[in-house]
């Protein structure tokens, strides 16, 4: 298991997203979000995978706290954050 904490996670919908995106990669067997302390867990027997999990993270909107955090992962996020919030409701 692997903890990353991660910036510009606000909400369900956030959660949703980073999920969705992160269990899309072959090599990561479960995924857990948690939003109040802006943390996701991965379990994979791959140390490659984490980083791959982080660059995924970060294309999302989401980078790894001490990574850069541009205006463009901040709109990112936020357009990440609305589509997970439209696709939960469904």
């Amino acid at each position: 298991m692997t903890t990353i904490e991660i910036l510009n996670l606000k909400c369900g919908g956030c959660a949703n997203t980073v999920e969705k995106g992160v269990t899309a990669i072959d090599g990561v067997n479960n995924v857990s979000v948690n939003v109040e302390t802006s943390r996701v867990t991965i379990d994979t027997t791959e140390e490659s995978i984490v980083t791959i999990v982080k660059q995924k993270l970060a294309s999302l909107g989401y980078p790894e706290v001490g990574a850069d955090n541009t205006i463009i992962h901040k709109a990112k996020s936020f357009v990440s954050c609305a589509t997970g919030r439209m696709t939960s409701e469904k």
